[in-house]
């Protein structure tokens, strides 16, 4: 069974950029607010230290756009494509209106042009953590709830289908061929490992696990 999901992991922001002047700067003032910086020249590099060593607490990616290589606008793409979800920030040191346009397309939570103000950085950052943190906490509850549906046997997810079906106890009963005792029983016991109490948090617990 999975953890759950705990606050407790300090939270991390990624910076690629190939400018090594930039990942200093951005290192420093990061590093005097208390928040934890791996920075990366590539998008390769960064790539593979993030599949080496996922992030254990919340996380960010402040993005060059144009860099040698795969562009920073590129590698947003290849991140969508392959559902790595990291809130993004884009900098750039030659933004224009179209770019900028493009880069809110792909999901990114700001975009500014360098030089940039400090609290400008900052403050996207802080917002970028905070929706992964908010991700992370979303992504527990739902495994935690998909684990209690599998904790369930077969005969008392199939009473809780009929239940949140509208289906009154005698007409499962009469579907799985079992007695009406036994799918009273079923079904409590099934509210119990659901940790739910009354039918309607069942429904939206079906609802978030998407079964019918």
């Amino acid at each position: 069974m999975a953890e759950p999901y705990t606050d407790e992991a300090p939270a991390l922001v990624y910076v690629v950029d190939d400018d090594a002047s930039v990942r200093a700067a951005v290192e420093d003032l990061l590093a005097s607010v208390g928040l934890c910086v791996a920075a990366f020249g590539a998008t390769r590099d960064f790539l593979a230290h993030f599949e080496s060593s996922p992030p254990q607490g919340p996380a960010c990616l402040v993005l060059d756009i144009r860099m040698p290589g795969q562009s920073g606008m590129d590698f947003r793409r290849q991140m969508l494509e392959q559902d790595l979800r990291l809130p993004t920030i884009f900098v750039t040191g030659h933004g224009d209106i179209p770019m900028s346009v493009e880069a809110m397309k792909t999901g990114a939570i700001e975009f500014l042009t360098k030089p940039f103000r400090d609290q400008d950085l900052l403050d996207a950052i802080q917002q970028g953590i905070a929706l992964d943190r908010q991700r992370r906490e979303r992504d527990a509850a739902g495994q935690a709830l998909r684990e209690r549906w599998q904790s369930l046997s077969r005969g008392e997810q199939d009473v809780v289908i009929g239940v949140v079906r509208g289906q009154l106890n005698k007409q499962i009963a009469a579907d799985l061929d079992v007695s009406e005792i036994t799918v009273k029983v079923r079904r409590a016991q099934a509210m119990r490992k659901m940790q739910v109490r009354t039918l309607a948090d069942l429904v939206r617990a079906l609802e978030r696990l998407e079964i019918r």
